[in-house]
């Protein structure tokens, strides 16, 4: 019988990768080459090693949903939305406090947006799994950054068209008042703001299949958070032994420079929970032997 093989990918998309210059086109209004906005180091042999494996094991997959990362240039996260005391712009990979706020080290630029931005960091800080961090505008909706690494993009195009299914494409991100790493649920979800919180349908359907096998960037942030939403969901609905069914795919996936340690922090977590990890080469011949038992059921 055909197992129900699901590939989750996280953000598998221009801004996140270290693009070589071949695969950056030219923007016809400044002249010039485009460039990821968050390159992850490695990144890019990463979405090339996912693409191949979707094509050479296309027929094993029963399904494959993908994450977009999706903000507007105004953002909480973002140095558009901030000013330093002395009216200089907020760098990106500065991180930023409530109580730095209060002080008045860092503003919003908007003074309307202090009071939610307060709100926003002490709920944030009252979870304990990040501080906000600015980073670079990216994935902003619409540009060339937020679309899909182009190998990724074609294999998954050529599963659809094989299948006659659809890539169930999730965009999370838009709210510019919570940052929104996992793509089940924002950081600091809003009551007003059903894209915030956390997406039950999603994580049940995902929960039907036989594996999840997970890929895609960065693995220290958005896969991180991803991963830990899932993992607490099915094991608080459905038992520790349904970790099993997740499968990181690790040499598809890499941290953000500087999150290394992080990054390994979760590996190691998320191993002891009973999550799988994997290479892609060990994915493959699941994959084939998938497709080989639909060949089976066809003929017989």
């Amino acid at each position: 019988m055909k197992r129900n093989l699901h590939l989750l990918m996280i953000d598998p998309q221009n801004d996140f990768c270290d693009l070589p210059e071949t695969y950056r086109p030219i923007d016809p209004v400044s002249r010039q080459a485009l460039a990821p906005a968050l390159p992850v180091p490695g990144a890019h042999q990463d979405m090339l090693r996912l693409a191949s494996l979707i094509n050479r094991g296309r027929a094993g997959l029963t399904a494959i949903s993908l994450t977009l990362d999706s903000h507007h240039r105004f953002d909480i996260a973002h140095p558009t939305f901030w000013i330093a005391a002395d009216g200089a712009p907020v760098a990106p990979f500065t991180e930023i406090t409530a109580a730095e706020v209060r002080a008045q080290k860092y503003l919003p630029r908007h003074p309307a947006g202090l009071a939610l931005a307060l709100n926003y960091l002490d709920r944030l800080e009252a979870a304990g799994r990040y501080r906000l961090m600015v980073w670079p505008v990216h994935c902003e909706i619409g540009s060339w950054g937020h679309n899909v690494h182009a190998d990724v993009r074609a294999a998954y195009s050529h599963w659809e068209e094989a299948a006659l299914g659809i890539v169930a494409k999730l965009a999370k991100g838009s709210n510019p008042w919570t940052e929104h790493y996992s793509a089940v649920q924002a950081e600091v979800p809003y009551e007003d703001d059903p894209d915030t919180q956390f997406n039950t349908r999603f994580v049940r359907s995902l929960a039907e299949a036989d594996r999840i096998y997970v890929a895609g960037e960065a693995g220290s942030h958005c896969v991180k958070a991803t991963v830990e939403h899932i993992a607490d969901y099915f094991e608080r609905e459905y038992g520790a032994a349904s970790l099993r069914k997740l499968a990181l795919i690790t040499d598809c996936v890499s941290p953000v420079s500087g999150f290394e340690p992080q990054y390994q922090s979760f590996l190691r977590a998320m191993q002891a929970r009973g999550v799988q990890l994997m290479q892609s080469a060990d994915v493959l011949p699941e994959l084939l032997d998938n497709a080989s038992r639909a060949v089976a059921m066809g003929n017989a």
